[in-house]
C-alpha cells in the first residue's frame, strides 16, 4: 500500500526496491512514535470538528491497539507496505473500516515522518543524557578515590610535569561537562513541533497546532511550516555534532588508556576478563575494547560532515535525499550507547598502579618543582631555571618525592570536583521532558 498511489499508478519492482531502500528496517525504529504522532493529530482533529467523537473513538482504540503490539514486539512493516505511515494506516482501516482511513486529513508525510523522527531523537538524547550522566559519576568516583595516586603529565609526549590520577579522571568528566551543553542544544532543536505544517506550505483546515504541541509535550512548536520542513536534516546534524562530541571525548579517553596499559607506561591494567590474548604470544594483555571505542567513536565523528554533505545546498521544500538521514544517523545512536556502557564497564574495574614517580626515570618529572623551590627562596626566576637546567645537563640533579608541594589533599593541583558538578548538574538541567 503506497499512501499517495491511484487505481490506475503502478511503479516498476526495481524502482520500488531502489526507493524505499533499507527504509523500512528503520521505521520499525519509529513505530511508536509515529502511532503517537497519530493519537495526537486525531484528538486534534475532533476537537476542530474534522472527526466525529464515534470515528475518534474508533480510531483511539484502534491505535491504542497497534501500539500495544508495538511495544511487545509483534508489530511488522508488510513488504507490501512502502513505510510505517502505510502500514499503521493499512492496519487501522483494516481493522475499523473507512474511519481508519480518515487520520491523514490535514496532514501530509512530510510533516508525519518529521514529528517521528523529532519523537524518536528526543528520546534517544535522553537515553545518552542519562548513560553519560552514569559516566560522569564514575570518573569523579575515580577522581576523588585515586586523588592521591601520582603520574607523569606530558607535553609533546615528552615527560613534563607531576600530575595526579585524580585530575586525569577529572578532566574527562569536565569534558563531557562541554559534550552536554551541545547535547542540550541538541535536545532544544528535537523537541519542537513541526506537526500540521504538511507537505512544508501549512493546510487549509482549521488545524490546532498549540493542541498538538501540548500533547506531544514539545517544548515549543515550529511557527513557520516552510521553516518546519527545511528543519529536516538539520535537527539530525545537531543531533550527530552533540553526539561527535561526546565521542571525542571517548575516543581520547580510549587512547589514554591504549597508552597508559603499555608496558613501557604501566600506568593502569585491567582484570583478564576485560581484555584479549594474541594467537602467538602468550604474554599479551590486548586492550581491545578501548581500541575498538575510540574506532568506533572516531567513525561516529564523521556523521556530522556526511549529514552536511547528503543536505548541503538542497533548496527549500521536502526532498527524498532526507531519507537517508536515517541509516546515516539511526545505527550510530545506537553505537554511541553502547560505547559509552562498554566504558563506564572498562573504568569500574580499572586497576591503577601505585607510586609510578618514585621510579628513576621520572625524576625529571620534577624540574619545576624545584624551580618553584628556589623562587620562594628568592632567587630570580631565570636564575632558577639556568641552576636546574645546567643540574639536569650535568647529571647532578636530585629530588625526593616527599619534597613535592601538594597543594589539595595530597594531590597535584585543585580537583574542583564539586565545580565541576555544579556544572554538569546545570547542563543537564536544560534536558528535560
Amino acid at each position: 500500500m503506497k499512501l499517495w498511489q491511484k487505481d490506475n499508478t503502478k511503479v516498476s519492482q526495481i524502482i520500488e526496491q531502489f526507493t524505499v531502500g533499507n527504509d523500512r528496517a528503520f521505521d520499525l525504529l519509529l513505530a511508536k512514535h509515529d502511532v503517537q504522532g497519530s493519537l495526537a493529530h486525531v484528538a486534534m482533529l475532533q476537537k476542530v470538528n474534522l472527526l466525529s467523537l464515534e470515528d475518534h473513538a474508533a480510531i483511539q482504540k484502534g491505535l491504542e491497539e497497534i501500539i500495544s503490539e508495538i511495544e511487545s514486539g509483534t508489530f511488522f512493516i508488510d513488504e507490501t507496505s512502502e513505510d510505517i505511515h502505510s502500514q499503521i494506516e493499512l492496519m487501522l482501516t483494516e481493522r475499523i473500516g473507512d474511519a481508519g482511513k480518515k487520520i491523514h486529513s490535514g496532514r501530509s508525510r512530510n510533516d508525519q515522518i518529521a514529528v517521528d523522527i523529532k519523537l524518536y531523537l528526543r528520546d534517544e538524547l535522553l537515553q545518552i543524557k542519562n548513560i553519560v550522566t552514569e559516566l560522569f559519576t564514575l570518573l569523579l568516583q575515580q577522581s576523588e578515590a585515586h586523588k592521591d595516586k601520582l603520574l607523569p603529565g606530558y607535553t609533546h609526549l615528552q615527560i613534563a610535569m607531576p600530575s595526579s590520577f585524580g585530575l586525569w579522571f577529572g578532566a574527562y568528566a569536565e569534558s563531557l561537562v562541554d559534550d552536554m551543553e551541545l547535547l542540550a542544544t541538541a535536545y532544544h532543536m528535537a523537541n519542537k513541533n513541526p506537526l500540521g505544517s504538511g507537505a512544508g506550505y501549512g493546510s487549509s483546515f482549521p488545524l490546532d497546532r498549540s493542541m498538538t504541541t501540548e500533547l506531544l509535550q514539545f517544548e515549543e512548536l515550529h511557527y513557520n511550516s516552510v521553516y518546519a520542513q527545511m528543519s529536516r536534516g538539520k535537527t539530525e546534524r545537531f543531533v550527530a555534532m552533540a553526539m561527535s562530541s561526546i565521542a571525542a571525548t571517548l575516543s581520547r579517553l580510549s587512547m589514554d588508556i591504549c597508552l597508559y596499559m603499555n608496558q613501557n607506561f604501566g600506568f593502569i591494567s585491567f582484570p583478564d576478563v576485560l581484555t584479549t590474548g594474541s594467537s602467538i604470544m602468550p604474554h599479551k594483555k590486548n586492550p581491545d575494547v578501548a581500541e575498538l571505542i575510540r574506532g568506533k567513536c572516531n567513525r561516529i565523528q564523521s556523521i556530522p560532515n556526511e549529514l552536511t554533505l547528503l543536505i548541503n545546498n538542497l533548496p527549500s521544500g521536502y526532498h527524498r535525499d532526507m531519507q537517508l538521514t536515517k541509516e546515516i544517523l539511526f545505527p550510530a545512536i545506537t553505537e554511541l550507547k553502547t560505547c559509552i556502557g562498554m566504558m563506564i564497564l572498562m573504568l569500574q574495574n580499572i586497576v591503577v598502579k601505585d607510586d609510578i614517580l618514585k621510579e628513576e626515570r621520572y625524576k625529571y618529572v620534577f624540574t619545576v618543582e624545584e624551580v618553584n623551590r628556589l623562587v620562594n627562596e628568592g632567587v630570580p626566576f631565570r636564575d632558577a631555571y639556568r641552576q636546574v637546567g645546567e643540574a639536569v645537563e650535568n647529571g647532578t640533579f636530585e629530588y625526593k618525592l616527599t619534597d613535592l608541594h601538594h597543594t589539595h589533599e595530597g594531590s597535584i593541583g585543585n580537583l574542583c570536583n564539586d565545580k565541576i558538578k555544579t556544572m554538569m548538574d546545570k547542563a543537564l538541567a536544560r534536558i528535560v521532558m
